[in-house]
C-alpha cells in the first residue's frame, strides 16, 4: 500500500514516527509533506524523517486561515500526481483533505478533540480514541474507526528519556522545573479565559522560590509577547524559552509538573504519569474529562486555582517510562491497513461517504 501522511501540526510529528515506522516495517510505503509551521519542520528533521516541505502558516483570523488551507492544497497537488496513493492520512489536515478530494483519493482524518473535527469537505472515514461518544460526532458508524486508550499512548512506549536535557537547557539541577505551554492564541477555539489563567500562572511562578518555569511559545509573536510582558524573568533566567526544537516527551518527563494551555502536551504529560494542569478553558473533550476522572489531569478553572491547586515541588523521576498503553498503535495500523485494503480491492472511498 502507498499511504501518504501530511505534517500540518507539531504534536503529529512525534504521534506519526511510530505509525511511519510499523507500516514501513510491514512492506508499506508513505510518503510525508509538511507545513512549515509551529516547528513542524524543525520537529520532524529532529526525529529524522524524510519529508517534503508545502506550504506555511498565513495567520489567526479564519479568512486568512481559509485562504490559506486552499493555496497549501493547491501547492500539495503536485505531490499527488502519479503518486498513486492509496490513503490520504492525517491528524485533522485540512489541506491535505481538499487536495485528496480534488484528486479522488480516500482519506483518514484521526482527531481526539471532538470540537475542532469539522473540516471544509468531509473525509471518507474519521478516527478517534474509544472516550469520544458517538452522539458528538455526528457522522454514521460506518465511518468512524476507534482505537483504545489516548493518541498520546501511540508513541509514549517508544520514548528513552535523556538526562542531558537539564544541562542543554543551562538549568540548575536542584530548581523545580515547571513546563509550560501557553493556551493556543491563533486557533479558533481560542478562549480569553485560557489568556487570563496564563498570566496568573506566570505571575504565581514568577513569585515562587528555586522555580524556573520552561516555556514552550506557539509562534514567534507569542514568544515576542510573553519577553515584552515579563522581561526582568528572562533575565533573571527564571523563564527560559529553548533557542531550539526540543523532544518535547523528554522536556516532560524531566519536569517536576506541567502547565498547560493546549491538550497535546496536558496528555502526554497524563500518559507519563507527570503531574499536569491545564488552563485550557474551551469546551473540555471527552479525553480530558476522561483523564481528570481518572486523576490523571488537573483543570484549573479560575485564577484562585492557579494558586490553590499548583503545586510546587521535586518529583521523584522513576528509573524507567511505563510501558504504556500498547494496543492503541496496534489499533491505529489495523484501521489504516483495512481501509487502505478496501480501496485497494476496489470497495473503499466512495461507498463509505453515504450516512
Amino acid at each position: 500500500m502507498n499511504v501518504w501522511i501530511d505534517l500540518d501540526n507539531s504534536p503529529h510529528v512525534p504521534f506519526f514516527v511510530p505509525i511511519i515506522g510499523e507500516l514501513e516495517r510491514r512492506g508499506h510505503s508513505v510518503t510525508l509533506t509538511a507545513r512549515q509551521a509551529f516547528q513542524v519542520c524543525q520537529l520532524a528533521s529532529l526525529f529524522g524523517l524524510k519529508y517534503k516541505r508545502v506550504g506555511r502558516h498565513y495567520g489567526k483570523h479564519t479568512a486568512l486561515k481559509i485562504y490559506g488551507a486552499c493555496v497549501r492544497a493547491l501547492q500539495l497537488l503536485p505531490s499527488t500526481l502519479g503518486a498513486g496513493f492509496h490513503l490520504a492520512l492525517s491528524h485533522g489536515s485540512r489541506s491535505q483533505l481538499i487536495a485528496a478530494t480534488v484528486r479522488r483519493i480516500p482519506s483518514l482524518v484521526i482527531f481526539d478533540y471532538e470540537f475542532a473535527h469539522r473540516l471544509f469537505i468531509e473525509s471518507t472515514w474519521v478516527m478517534v480514541p474509544e472516550v469520544i461518544p458517538d452522539a458528538a460526532l455526528h457522522l454514521g458508524k460506518e465511518r468512524v474507526l476507534r482505537y483504545p486508550g489516548i493518541k498520546e499512548d501511540v508513541y509514549v512506549p517508544t520514548f528513552t528519556p535523556d538526562p542531558s536535557i537539564r544541562k542543554q537547557l543551562g538549568l540548575d539541577s536542584e530548581t523545580v522545573l515547571v513546563t509550560v505551554r501557553p493556551p493556543a492564541d491563533e486557533a479558533h477555539y481560542r478562549s480569553r479565559e485560557s489568556d487570563t489563567l496564563f498570566n496568573a500562572t506566570i505571575d504565581f511562578l514568577a513569585e515562587a522560590p528555586g522555580t524556573t518555569v520552561v516555556l514552550l511559545p506557539r509562534t514567534d509573536n507569542q514568544h515576542i509577547e510573553v519577553r515584552r510582558r515579563w522581561p526582568e524573568l528572562f533575565s533573571s533566567r527564571k523563564l527560559v524559552v529553548p533557542e531550539r526544537a526540543v523532544d518535547g516527551l523528554n522536556l516532560i518527563w524531566h519536569s517536576d509538573l506541567v502547565v498547560s494551555g493546549g491538550g497535546t502536551m496536558n496528555r502526554e504529560a497524563a500518559a507519563l504519569r507527570v503531574p499536569v494542569y491545564s488552563i485550557f478553558r474551551g469546551k473540555i473533550g471527552a479525553v480530558d474529562r476522561y483523564l481528570a476522572e481518572q486523576g490523571r489531569l488537573v483543570l484549573i478553572e479560575s485564577e484562585r486555582d492557579v494558586r490553590q491547586k499548583i503545586l510546587l515541588s521535586r518529583r521523584q523521576i522513576p528509573p524507567g517510562v511505563c510501558a504504556g498503553n500498547t494496543a492503541a498503535l496496534s489499533a491505529i495500523i489495523n484501521n489504516i491497513l483495512d481501509v487502505c485494503g478496501r480501496r485497494h480491492n476496489g470497495n473503499g472511498g466512495n461507498s463509505s461517504r453515504k450516512g
